[in-house]
């Protein structure tokens, strides 16, 4: 809850100017008043409006500020004349008010200007600029006519103590954890500007092959598009531009220029996507990392969790190799110690544990015992799968007529049930206490429909009960079978059990995905670090930093078993600040990325927004898959992608909804 001098955003009005502030009106949206613990916001205005918090605002100068911002904007895109054009004439007639040199008719002219913006322009960022600038014309008419008038300048104008913050944003990047810049890769595509498209992404990516194939896309659900017809193919264009690189045989395409070595070095312990990332970073900043991890391959849980059918390691490994060029130095075949971590706290300026959350969780049913034969766990299931299958290292996972039965409902359980197709399995069942739609939730419309199409049986609303054995080997699991219950106070349905209505299923194989923890036993017990209620890594979501200074966390092993972009964006946060604390000894966040948590606290998309000025009913390109037949005999990549042609349809769809936001400090 936020109090305000003045709100005008979206469908929220409230205007508290000519009341005590005691008396001031509330309002339910997240706005940034308070900017940092060191600093309030004086004013925060964006795309749907602007709030007011403080008295002492020049209106008028805050939207020179806005104007200007978006005329950078207009300057680089210059695709419509709308945008281009009416973003000068904003700049330089509320330059001119502020200036003291304003003329009555120039408040027309911008009223005017505004709303063919509104009407007219091509894109959303060209649409939304004028929304709150119209408001200071039609609700602060009276400082404006003042100016003018009086023909005197805005009382800040050449007022140098106070910053305008900005940042650029879009419902699809505020919903992407990584706050990739998608409307950048995916205009790079429609230009046929492949690398630039990589560019864009590898900003705040470096893993595009990997998040190009197995993100979850949770943009697409946030994509403007989807409120006029359906949203763009994020996820399948992502991998283009890393493809584009990689099959034509480019030096690495890189966000920006290594910096030289500061004689700065960071441990990083665990070579997955987090610790990948946290390498990426620090290094880009000049800064030496070595990676340790206990496996004998590089890539954490992608590399011996992630089947290569949906994820080549070859593909993958393009990714690390951008990172190993810029002087990482990777440790395998090393598990660390707590004697090894007090050694690098005295070795390095700062350490980034990233160890991710390899310990599968248990059922919980009766007679559930590890040493029963035929009872495997889903992470050293996948291990042995994907070691042999990718290296040749162990023995091959052979389930030729054998019956799998799988507990679970996520990514983990999905890769279980489809490798164990793969290996021979007589019949392979997935176990799930929800229900499809929340499965489809969990994973992705592709990933289970593509589990079902190879044959594997989902039974929901179920739960084991009983795990039989004969002899310390498998034969029988008793089934406990579920009803969704509605709560009648309008909370959460609930599970209930249905007496009388279990049921037994004879299996070889019970394979247990239901979740991981983090084995965090190689943490020194003296550093007390502390943990969260899921025996993570406890850190203040910000940062990153432990409880104990120069520590840092990110990933799984920090927030518990997440997606891969949830894991880069962590690691992609945490290498900013640690960049900062190796050279002052300060935590600190930088205004982009305090300006980030503003804005995913106010929530960018609206899926109550009508789309206008667009032509409906463009199809959603769909690539093609390998057939079921055929896919389940391999490890070939199912997904093929996009053909040049799909690629230029689907990204020609995407309306570029950049939006504008900027904070008075």
């Amino acid at each position: 809850m936020s109090k305000v001098l003045f709100l005008d955003w979206k469908d929220e009005l409230i205007d508290n100017r000519s009341k005590d502030i005691s008396e001031w009106q509330d309002t339910q949206l997240k706005l940034p008043y308070h900017y940092s613990d060191e600093k309030n916001s004086k004013a925060f205005i964006g795309w749907d409006g602007l709030a007011i918090f403080d008295k002492d605002v020049d209106v008028i100068k805050l939207a020179c500020e806005y104007a200007a911002l978006y005329q950078e904007y207009s300057e680089a895109c210059g695709r419509c004349t709308p945008g281009r054009w009416g973003g000068k004439i904003l700049q330089d007639m509320f330059e001119k008010i502020a200036r003291g040199e304003g003329e009555r008719s120039d408040v027309d002219h911008l009223k005017e200007i505004c709303e063919s913006m509104i009407k007219t322009s091509k894109c959303e960022i060209g649409k939304t600029v004028p929304v709150p600038l119209l408001s200071i014309l039609n609700h602060f008419s009276d400082e404006v006519y003042d100016l003018i008038d009086n023909k005197k300048h805005s009382p800040h104008y050449y007022d140098d103590n106070i910053s305008y913050i900005s940042k650029v944003t879009a419902p699809c990047i505020d919903a992407c954890p990584d706050h990739v810049d998608i409307p950048a890769y995916i205009e790079g595509v429609r230009d046929l500007r492949f690398l630039d498209s990589l560019k864009a992404t590898k900003q705040t990516m470096p893993l595009a092959h990997t998040c190009g194939r197995v993100c979850p896309h949770p943009c697409e659900s946030a994509c403007l598009r989807g409120n006029l017809d359906e949203p763009i193919s994020i996820m399948e264009l992502k991998r283009l531009g890393a493809d584009y690189e990689s099959d034509h045989g480019y030096d690495f395409v890189y966000p920006k220029k290594q910096k030289e070595k500061i004689g700065k070095k960071v441990a990083i312990v665990g070579a997955g996507p987090a610790g990948l990332t946290g390498a990426y970073y620090l290094s880009l900043e000049g800064i030496d990392c070595d990676v340790y991890d206990e496996l004998p391959v590089i890539g954490g849980e992608v590399a011996v969790g992630v089947p290569e059918f949906r994820m080549p390691y070859e593909k993958y490994y393009k990714d690390i190799e951008a990172i190993k060029n810029l002087g990482v130095n990777f440790i395998l075949n090393t598990r660390v110690t707590a004697n090894m971590l007090r050694r690098f706290e005295k070795e390095y300026d700062a350490i980034l544990i990233a160890t991710g959350t390899r310990v599968s969780k248990k059922v919980r049913a009766n007679n559930e015992r590890p040493e029963i034969k035929g009872y495997w766990p889903a992470i050293a299931f996948l291990d042995q799968v994907n070691l042999y299958n990718k290296w040749g290292i162990g023995e091959k996972v052979d389930l030729t007529g054998k019956t799998v039965v799988c507990v679970g409902g996520g990514y983990t359980s999905m890769d279980v049930v489809r490798c164990s197709i793969r290996a021979g399995a007589k019949k392979v069942i997935m176990l799930y206490r929800r229900d499809e739609k929340t499965i489809i939730k969990n994973t992705s419309y592709e990933e289970y429909h593509e589990a079902v199409e190879e044959g594997v049986e989902f039974i929901f609303h179920t739960a084991i009960s009983d795990i039989i054995d004969k002899d310390d080997v498998l034969v029988d699991l008793k089934v406990n079978k579920f009803e969704l219950v509605p709560d009648p106070n309008g909370g959460r349905a609930q599970l209930v059990k249905i007496e009388g209505a279990d049921f037994n299923i004879p299996c070889d194989y019970l394979i247990p995905a239901v979740s991981q923890d983090a084995d965090l036993s190689f943490l020194p017990e003296e550093w007390e670090i502390e943990k969260t209620s899921w025996k993570t890594i406890k850190t203040d979501g910000k940062t990153y930093m432990t409880s104990r200074k120069g520590v840092f966390a990110a990933g799984d092993c920090e927030y518990g078993p997440m997606t891969i972009v949830n894991a880069v964006d962590q690691a992609k946060r945490a290498a900013s600040v640690i960049s900062r604390y190796v050279q002052s000894g300060e935590i600190t966040l930088s205004d982009e990325e305090i300006m980030e948590d503003h804005l995913s606290a106010l929530k960018v998309y609206d899926k109550d927004k009508k789309v206008v000025g667009w032509v409906k009913g463009l199809k959603r390109e769909v690539s093609e898959k390998l057939p079921a037949d055929y896919r389940i005999k391999n490890d070939q990549e199912v997904n093929l992608g996009f053909t040049k042609e799909q690629a230029l349809l689907e990204a020609s769809r995407c309306m570029k909804c950049y939006y504008m936001a900027m904070v008075a400090v």
